[in-house]
């Protein structure tokens, strides 16, 4: 049992497959890499993927699409329906220009992915005297987890953090 070749670091066979190894140098898996590594280049990977869309391509899209506010009360108005030629190319000129600044939040989605966590909707900015966002806090549950145990979650965090420092 105390031979350094039989058995691994802890003195016991590690179930690594090989025949034998030291104990002063720990087990190597069979791949160089670690779960860490392929969730942080699968995350490079993703957004990479990310093409900026042109205002012409965006114009085009939002033809069919439904404006969301609206469409979240029920109304099938589209933007093609609602807006001229004019107001649609300017509502796809102010879309692409929120997009140009986006976060690569790729890696992110991989490891949110990876533990089986849905991003909550609701976020908490943290901000001090009316300046600028200081701090933003995104919130992942399960799948299961009911939309009204979020909501609460999401609130008590708020609450506690409003006791230390500004939260808006």
């Amino acid at each position: 049992m105390n031979d350094p070749l039989a058995y691994g670091p802890t003195g016991i066979r590690c179930g690594c497959g090989k025949d034998a190894h030291s104990n002063l140098v720990p087990c190597q898996p069979d791949r160089p890499y670690t779960d860490e590594d392929l969730r942080a280049e699968a995350g490079l990977a993703l957004d990479a993927l990310v093409h900026l869309p042109t205002v012409e391509e965006i114009v085009t899209s939002l033809r069919q699409s439904y404006i969301p506010h609206l469409h979240a009360d029920g109304d099938l108005v589209t933007w093609g329906g609602l807006l001229d030629e004019d107001g649609i190319t300017e509502a796809a000129h102010q879309i692409r220009e929120r997009m140009v600044p986006a976060a690569p939040v790729g890696e992110w989605a991989i490891r949110l992915g990876a533990d089986g966590l849905q991003p909550h909707a609701r976020a908490i900015d943290i901000g001090w005297n009316d300046g600028p966002l200081q701090a933003r806090i995104h919130i992942a549950f399960p799948a299961d987890t009911p939309d009204g145990e979020r909501e609460q979650f999401v609130t008590d965090i708020s609450n506690a953090i409003a006791g230390t420092v500004p939260v808006r």
